[in-house]
């Protein structure tokens, strides 16, 4: 798996992190509202993929949710440095066969 590859499959559990933590929060008050979970699964190719599912338990976890939505923050900004770095790579192996 190249390095783009890498860094979308990245950027797709993020954005599953993301939308899980969004759906808690939204429904924090919400009778009930089924809790979800993000489980990031690294692939043995390369990459990772999520599997969201209900939560164990329910209630008011906001803090937790927080924290969730701040990782998947830093996981976009790591995998965006990746496709910058490929994108660079790649730009500086054109260079060189010219």
């Amino acid at each position: 798996m190249n390095m783009s590859s890498t860094a979308l499959s990245g950027l797709r559990v993020a954005q599953s992190m993301l939308n899980a933590s969004a759906h808690n929060i939204a429904n924090v008050n919400t009778p009930n509202a089924v809790r979800q979970t993000v489980v990031p699964v690294t692939e043995p190719m390369g990459g990772v993929t999520a599997t969201i599912s209900n939560a164990a338990s329910s209630g008011d976890t906001l803090a937790s949710d927080v924290v969730t939505q701040l990782q998947a923050k830093n996981a976009f900004i790591a995998n965006l440095a990746v496709f910058k770095v490929a994108n660079q790579l790649q730009g500086t192996l054109l260079d060189k066969s010219v």
